[in-house]
């Protein structure tokens, strides 16, 4: 750590099972100066189960533009402190991405402390591939924005995940299966970590009938895979290298090109880029 500045962790909290706050964390919690809460009430709960003393301040969108240059300050000054959200990992749909980048620019390590994620829970059990996904967080309630975010998955080749308050899940569902991702394999997991966890599989448009005649309770995670990619057409990728080549455009600049525009494959597009035949 850096000579007389202090550190600002940030520290994973349960979601719905207190036996997933980690050693780790309890301890930190313990020994920083403060811990900067979204819901002071709801983190002194936490608090008090695992006998943890420390003073609490409330750090929330509200009030974080406030805040943040007087905590900054406090830490360039060698504080300790802890941000925490309401359950989970902070940024991730949560207040906190403020505060960590203003203490990065003022020279302040921060420290994350891993721990439970609601996303991490629901795309891990839900089956569906997990080497690449897009988080798209909640989704806005309305607008042009809704209409972007939804189009967006539907185009998405990998799998997406988002969170959805209980009462709009059904009409997510049924937005995304009439925008065309009808027939694709999701999972809607509920209540994670919890006694009533839940993951209920089907295609999109099987869970939007389900979810609009049964509204589900609780916290809610969508995973929606992928769409197919299509087919790779090499002959007319071909035909495009030479017409690029011909126009005297750069090998390199007709792989980014075919890349990019195309989607085609880097070891296909560098082969097509260079072959002269």
């Amino acid at each position: 750590m850096v000579d007389g500045v202090g550190t600002l962790f940030v520290v994973s909290t349960p979601i719905g099972n207190l036996g997933d706050l980690s050693a780790r964390g309890v301890e930190t919690l313990r020994t920083v100066d403060a811990i900067l809460a979204e819901d002071t009430r709801h983190t002194r709960a936490l608090l008090h189960h695992f006998e943890i003393h420390t003073p609490l301040e409330a750090h929330h969108e509200h009030n974080e533009a406030v805040t943040t240059p007087s905590l900054v300050s406090r830490l360039q000054m060698g504080a300790r402190l802890a941000l925490v959200s309401d359950a989970g990992t902070p940024l991730l749909s949560d207040p906190g991405a403020r505060l960590v980048h203003a203490a990065v620019v003022g020279g302040v390590p921060v420290v994350p402390v891993p721990g439970a994620s609601a996303l991490l829970a629901a795309l891990v059990g839900a089956a569906l591939p997990a080497d690449r996904f897009t988080f798209f967080g909640f989704a806005p309630r309305k607008g042009p924005e809704r209409r972007a975010m939804l189009a967006d998955i539907v185009d998405l080749r990998h799998t997406a995940v988002l969170y959805e308050a209980p009462s709009r899940v059904g009409d997510t569902l049924g937005e995304l299966a009439a925008a065309g991702a009808a027939g694709r394999p999701a999972v809607v997991a509920r209540e994670l970590t919890k006694h009533y966890e839940e993951f209920r599989r089907g295609t999109v448009g099987e869970l939007a009938v389900f979810y609009t005649q049964t509204p589900p309770r609780g916290e809610v995670v969508i995973v929606v895979q992928g769409g197919e990619t299509p087919p790779i057409d090499e002959d007319a990728l071909r035909a495009r290298a030479i017409a690029l080549r011909t126009d005297g455009m750069s090998a390199r600049d007709v792989v980014r090109v075919l890349m990019e525009d195309a989607g085609a494959p880097r070891n296909l597009a560098y082969r097509l880029a260079h072959d002269r035949d």
